[in-house]
């Protein structure tokens, strides 16, 4: 392709080459230089075996035909209609269904760099994203347009948002634009390290950080902890909970399923209870979701209420694994959950363990392919038994879309992934906590001062401070200290009426769901906030 065709914006805002980690190219992560990652993960099969089942959800099933289909349709829609060229970024809505699938892999095929977002997320995080992607074009659930529209009415750089249905069944505008043109389309001529998708991460600090990674990154997440640790079958079909703008859900639910032609099961809305009930219903065999999930499924085991004897692989991450957590669920299932951590910046899981490798409590070690150390701040390696700051490299790395915090991510070419973490004798890592402000609750990681920010919007607020605060069900609950302005009384009352402001603010999983009202801060000579004394506190 010339470069008249093509938007370099991506390219042009990787960091500097020498501030990226190292990239350890092994024979399982060894690519050809051209390469679009649309054509391994459906078009290979679509041709093999164009039958085969690979989008499933409670009211129908698409094969890997249908949904070859269908991506070309759309991707040529995106170019023929809706002026994509490749290197355009595109912002994808949507709750997890296959039509969300089906655009993922449109603009993938097209050349384009898909930028999921979660349903969740309200007219300013979904403006922030816009601007900082420079996003013109959003392809959205018809559910779900409302908060887009507001960002595109709030002057971001959105300029066109089309709507189309979960299942791709109803008359929304992609679909009426569908009907007009062709079934099949040359997937664009891209290269191995060209971006394929922009992902964001809320950051500790509540300003959002946007991760870069490449066509040959999407197949090396699934030819290493997928390959090694879950070795997925063809038969297997996959489900569970988390979004599919999440990496870890677009992992889970579509890449290591499509990796090896296997399916995936979607729900919209997929509670515990109702992830559950759908499980003894359609019987999965490999599921994704936190460990609150499995805590959840593991009781309504023990009640009689769901059956789960279809599963055969289950993986936790998002947070740590409680050792109770999974005693519980192998008592209730037999099932030893695999637990992992990944990050947004890695795409995927990097430490982890199965079968007979693992160890409760424990997250595991180096998936087969990366390298994982405990460092002090200079980057020497501690020895066994030592808390030290976890650091880590592979075929995947931290490439940050124009962010200074590329420097303090990667560091003498290895990412620190922010956790503290101790290794034992025998090679496995254990978690400690998170080494910055992150909060991690049900899998979701929020950053204090994004809801810090929300709360000082409030009238009644003079001033707060937010932590993490150990939650026995959620791992941590996001917990706010507030400031109240004279004269306002702080009552259960004005708790729920501050909850419910933050909700409509930001993402609604996001709010306090504790609110202790104070008369001042912990702060350092210089004003600074302690946040460290407010989270020993509610340690203690």
């Amino acid at each position: 392709m010339t470069e008249a065709s093509f938007d370099s914006f991506a390219r042009d805002h990787l960091p500097p080459r020498d501030q990226w980690p190292d990239l350890i190219q092994g024979p399982d992560t060894t690519y050809p230089a051209r390469l679009n990652a649309a054509v391994e993960f459906v078009d290979k099969w679509a041709a093999q075996d164009p039958d085969r089942p690979a989008v499933r959800w409670p009211d129908g099933l698409w094969t890997y035909g249908d949904l070859a289909k269908k991506i070309n349709r759309i991707a040529n829609v995106l170019t023929q209609k809706l002026g994509l060229i490749p290197g355009n970024r595109v912002l994808l809505r949507a709750a997890n269904n296959p039509m969300m699938v089906a655009c993922y892999f449109a603009v993938l095929k097209a050349g384009g760099i898909p930028v999921g977002t979660m349903p969740l997320l309200r007219s300013r995080e979904l403006e922030t994203i816009a601007a900082k992607a420079q996003i013109r074009l959003a392809l959205c659930d018809a559910d779900l347009t409302d908060e887009l529209q507001d960002a595109m009415a709030r002057g971001t750089t959105l300029e066109r948002i089309v709507a189309f249905s979960g299942d791709g069944s109803e008359d929304q505008e992609l679909e009426r634009a569908m009907a007009g043109v062709p079934d099949s389309f040359k997937a664009t001529d891209t290269a191995a390290n060209d971006v394929a998708l922009i992902a964001f991460t809320s950051g500790s600090t509540g300003k959002p950080k946007a991760t870069m990674h490449f066509h040959r990154d999407l197949l090396a997440v699934c030819d290493t902890f997928s390959k090694h640790i879950l070795k997925p079958e063809p038969n297997d079909i996959f489900c569970g909970s988390p979004p599919l703008a999440f990496t870890f859900g677009l992992g889970g639910l579509v890449l290591f399923p499509f990796r090896v032609g296997a399916s995936t099961f979607l729900m919209e809305k997929p509670s515990p209870p109702l992830l559950g009930e759908a499980i003894g219903r359609f019987k999965p065999t490999v599921c994704f979701t936190a460990p609150t999930g499995y805590r959840v499924l593991a009781q309504m085991v023990q009640d009689g209420e769901v059956d789960l004897a279809s599963l055969r692989k289950c993986v936790s991450a998002g947070e740590t694994l409680p050792a109770a957590t999974f005693e519980a669920f192998k008592q209730a299932t037999g099932l030893s959950i695999i637990d992992g951590i990944g990050a947004t910046e890695m795409l995927h899981i990097f430490i982890s363990a199965a079968g007979e490798d693992i160890r409760p409590g424990s997250t595991g070690k180096p998936v087969p392919g990366y390298e994982a150390s405990v460092v002090d701040d200079a980057m020497n390696e501690l020895a066994p038994g030592t808390v030290g700051n976890l650091a880590v490299r592979g075929p995947t790395g931290c490439r940050y879309l124009a962010d200074e915090r590329q420097l303090k991510y990667v560091n003498k070419g290895w990412n620190l992934t922010g956790d503290a973490y101790v290794m034992d004798e025998e090679g496995y890592f254990w978690f400690q906590a998170r080494a910055d402000d992150m909060i991690v609750s049900s899998g979701y990681n929020i950053g204090g001062p994004e809801v810090e920010d929300a709360l000082l919007t409030h009238p009644d607020v003079a001033d707060c401070a937010v932590v993490g605060a150990p939650d026995q069900a959620r791992g941590q609950i996001v917990k706010a200290f507030v400031i109240l302005a004279a004269g306002v009384v702080g009552d259960e009352a004005k708790v729920k009426a501050l909850q419910d402001f933050v909700k409509g603010e930001i993402a609604p999983y996001k709010y306090p769901r504790a609110i202790e009202f104070v008369s001042a801060l912990p702060r350092t000579e210089t004003g600074k906030v302690q946040r460290f004394k407010l989270r020993q506190q509610e340690d203690a």
